[in-house]
């Protein structure tokens, strides 16, 4: 008799490794490591504290949303219908200049709980006051990069204000938790970060030994500025940079050149691709096909609440292989195999990962969710690759558990009273909104902290 901390009896279990699909499978997870994926059959006796009987469920890996600002929750339904520059200048950045740590823990709060009840186990954030990210991390129970945001917009002082407080988050809470809160350094993007700024982000990255998560190419708009103002691409000012390596991690990539990409890949960046919120703020379809035939590792992405209104990554599955059909008008592009791996195993390794989550295998940590197939919208299963990503919804997973920890049993989340949060969230976001606009600018704050 073999002793383990949970079993899951009875499942299909889609690996995303080489064994592919297996039925009538059993899964044991030990001190928060899969010890046992196989078949049913030839699986050893087993004594746990938790038997899970996975008979009509689906075991997979949980979903690893790539590039999301969680906090953001508190925005959902504020700046509508709009395009990408105004709704940044007009309405977020002014709202964002209002922020207290307050705020941001409770909206993290209220986007874990989304996220663990539509199946993502593991989410890659970037925003102000990572530090409270963490903590609702850490009482979630969710696993999570964190990436503080990081800009100069032509002011070198807060410049280095925000890189040095991205530092101290790194030393702090990378590797913490027992490894379930990493950390990378979060320039926002090449047209709010100077050459200089970002030269020095990438020194700081090598020697903490992390990675770098930015937003590239994402408006054509400041594609086209970056270009007649430097001369080059935001790719090839982030080659110059010293950035463009393996644990470089870009959001967007819209707006990329046949060159841009080629040097991409040869530096072996990393890409989060964002479908809902690109066609939100009309921000252009990112050449996915082409990224991947070049050898680039994409994954998928929800973006932030206030730019999707979700964080369902079901919803950024079916979208993203249905966009790219349209994209390059053949309907073999982006077959739903690979838009799972994307949300899973090519995922993981976006975010640094690989090794550690992103498909059930032994010796991986134990991010499993379970999908209750017994729903009209999911029978008949004939492919069950397609039914995740054309028929299945968030609110058919059953049971998340992260790094060998039930957190939700029966849809029921165990580690915060999740009524509590929406309710505090509310009424953090209602609170912000009513501030006067006598709140001193970002820029004004950071700058002050010297």
């Amino acid at each position: 008799m073999i002793r383990a901390d949970i079993v899951i009896r009875n499942c299909t279990i889609v690996t995303m490794s080489e064994m592919g699909i297996i039925r009538q499978g059993v899964i044991a997870v030990k001190d928060g490591v899969i010890m046992y994926v196989g078949k049913g059959v030839e699986a050893p006796e087993f004594e746990a504290d938790e038997f899970i009987n996975g008979d009509g469920r689906i075991a997979m890996p949980g979903l690893v949303n790539c590039h999301t600002h969680a906090a953001m929750a508190l925005f959902r339904g504020i700046a509508e219908d709009m395009k990408l520059s105004e709704w940044l200048k007009e309405k977020i950045w002014p709202l964002e200049a209002k922020l207290r740590s307050d705020d941001v823990y409770y909206g993290a709060l209220l986007s874990c709980i989304e996220m663990i009840k539509s199946g993502t186990t593991c989410f890659s954030d970037m925003y102000f006051y990572e530090d409270m990210v963490a903590k609702a991390a850490a009482e979630t129970g969710l696993r999570c990069i964190l990436s503080s945001g990081i800009i100069d917009a032509g002011h070198k002082m807060l410049g280095r204000v925000l890189l040095r407080e991205a530092v101290k988050v790194a030393k702090r809470y990378h590797g913490s938790l027992g490894g379930r809160i990493t950390v990378m350094l979060g320039p926002h993007a090449v047209y709010s970060c100077s050459p200089n700024l970002l030269k020095k982000v990438g020194e700081e990255a090598e020697k903490l030994g992390i990675g770098v998560h930015i937003h590239l190419a994402e408006s054509e708009s400041d594609y086209n500025s970056i270009k007649e103002t430097y001369g080059k691409s935001e790719v090839e000012i982030l080659y110059e940079a010293g950035l463009l390596r393996p644990s470089l991690l870009a959001a967007h990539c819209i707006h990329l050149s046949d060159e841009d990409i080629t040097l991409m890949a040869k530096q072996n960046v990393k890409v989060a691709y964002n479908p809902i919120s690109n066609m939100k703020l009309a921000s252009g379809i990112p050449r996915i096909r082409d990224l991947l035939n070049a050898g680039i590792v994409v994954g998928l992405g929800t973006d932030g609440p206030a730019s999707n209104n979700s964080l369902d990554m079901f919803d950024t599955m079916k979208t993203a292989a249905l966009l790219q059909k349209v994209r390059y008008m053949d309907p073999r592009v982006l077959p739903a195999r690979k838009v799972v791996e994307m949300a899973t195993i090519d995922g993981a390794r976006a975010v640094g990962l690989g090794s550690v989550i992103g498909s059930l295998e032994v010796g991986k940590r134990a991010d499993i969710i379970l999908i209750d197939v017994n729903k009209p919208h999911l029978k008949p299963l004939h492919d069950i690759y397609a039914a995740l990503v054309y028929s299945a919804r968030g609110s058919d997973v059953n049971t998340t558990i992260v790094d060998g920890r039930i957190i939700m049993d029966e849809r029921n989340i165990k580690t915060v009273n999740e009524y509590e949060v929406m309710e505090k969230a509310e009424a953090a976001a209602y609170d912000l909104l009513s501030r006067k606009d006598v709140v001193r600018s970002l820029i004004e704050k950071f700058i002050k902290m010297v």
